[in-house]
């Protein structure tokens, strides 16, 4: 399958069955913003819930989050946002076109008309809007460009609420905003996305032993999911890479189709935030230490994934396409605990009413444990191709035989092999197979 092919061939499956649409599409569109259609929502929410799964539940370390979106503005100017929160452009003065001018081969012209561009200069990333009713007394603010300042603002709160001793971390999942020269490539660079961050307060002393843990945890998760160990790789950030607030960096990259890419970020972030934050509103976020009998600003890592990309990455790693018989079989191989659908209810026919009978009442009890749906729009040749196609992990024919042995045929998306599963016995089956 060509790289661009497998691309193409994605993005078609989103659109066809409902993964992803074109925002806006009636009226044209608006370029580079999409919706999630009622199985990518399902597909994304899993993707989430696996990560706040992993961060949240199975650590006794981190604490969950959910910060405002719009901020005081005094807020970006301390994270040094206002200052250094910003891409260089240059536009071609013939067809108008902007780009990034770092990406640019030869930043005198215009990779697609081959006019004259402008030097490069500095374009802030952050959207800007107006809080209040009259716009000449209104505040500026900003849509937030990532989600960590709202969990450093709230430092103070979490050691008066919950009163953690080092280390211990904070967790988000959230709406970023960034106004990106070049966005692209589907839904991997878009100006409104989603972030699944985790800041985590450490000694600094601790600092490097605990950003090399987190680079190993968070390589690990996407490998625990299915992505393919050789799809996934490690890059550290050269000194000329880091942000102006990081002491080191190392992002993990999946090797989409267009190239390997970063998947998420790992950061040492150092006291930067806390003592900036503490400098402008005068409260001190120092913590006591009890061996130097010193106050210190904890040291920060942060872990910062991509919702958006991460779905992108299990999408392209799961699709997979096979020759049966005359037919070609396209499979989403999906990781059971990320599949928007886990189980399909299939009457092999439609017309013997107790079979359709037996088929709705084993969808709504399987309903009460797992996402089930029921289907009886085509052949079951068919019924079986669509749920291949959009990841369902299992589907469960109820056939005449049914009638007589009360068992049922359980299909496994993967192998295609099937197997007779007592009716009463299905809960406990799929809970074994699917409560991963």
């Amino acid at each position: 399958m060509m790289i661009n092919d497998l691309m193409e061939k994605v993005i078609s499956l989103c659109k066809r069955r409902g993964f992803i649409f074109q925002s806006s599409e009636i009226y044209g569109g608006l370029a580079n913003t999409w919706d999630y259609g009622p199985l990518g929502v399902e597909l994304k929410n899993n993707v989430k819930r696996s990560w706040w799964r992993k961060v949240v539940y199975e650590r006794d370390d981190i604490f969950g989050m959910d910060a405002a979106i719009l901020m005081h503005p005094k807020v970006w100017e301390t994270s040094g946002h206002l200052k250094n929160f910003f891409d260089l452009k240059s536009d071609c003065r013939s067809c108008k076109r902007r780009f990034k001018t770092q990406d640019l081969k030869d930043p005198q012209r215009c990779p697609d008309c081959g006019g004259q561009l402008t030097e490069g200069r500095p374009f802030n990333l952050m959207f800007e809007t107006r809080l209040g009713v009259i716009e000449e007394e209104s505040l500026v603010v900003y849509l937030r460009p990532e989600t960590a300042q709202g969990m450093f603002v709230n430092f103070l709160n979490i050691l008066d609420t919950k009163h953690p001793k080092l280390p211990f971390g904070l967790a988000q999942i959230g709406k970023a905003f960034r106004n990106e020269i070049t966005p692209g490539n589907f839904i991997f660079r878009t100006r409104e996305f989603e972030q699944m961050e985790i800041e985590y307060f450490v000694h600094p002393k601790e600092a490097e032993d605990r950003y090399q843990e987190w680079i190993e945890e968070r390589f690990k998760w996407y490998i625990e999911l299915g992505i393919k160990r050789e799809n996934l790789r490690r890059r550290a950030h050269g000194k000329d890479e880091l942000a102006h607030y990081a002491f080191a960096c190392t992002d993990i990259e999946y090797n989409f189709p267009f190239g390997w890419q970063e998947l998420e970020g790992i950061a040492n972030r150092t006291d930067f935030d806390l003592r900036k934050h503490s400098e402008m509103s005068n409260k001190d976020m120092r913590l006591f230490d009890e061996i130097s009998k010193e106050k210190f600003y904890p040291y920060i890592i942060e872990p910062s994934g991509g919702v958006d990309r991460s779905v992108l990455a299990f999408l392209i790693d799961a699709y997979y396409e096979e020759k049966v018989k005359d037919d070609i079989r396209v499979v989403l191989r999906l990781h059971p605990s990320l599949s928007p659908i886990k189980i399909a209810v299939l009457p092999l026919l439609k017309n013997r009413a107790e079979l359709v009978e037996i088929a709705k009442k084993i969808t709504w009890d399987l309903k009460k444990k797992f996402f089930t749906v029921y289907d009886d729009t085509a052949a079951i040749g068919k019924l079986y191709r669509r749920q291949d196609e959009i990841g369902t992990p299992f589907c469960v024919t109820v056939d005449v035989q049914s009638l007589e042995d009360k068992k049922v045929t359980v299909r496994d998306r993967d192998t295609m092999e099937q197997r007779r599963v007592g009716m009463d016995k299905l809960k406990d089956y799929f809970f074994d197979l699917l409560c991963v």
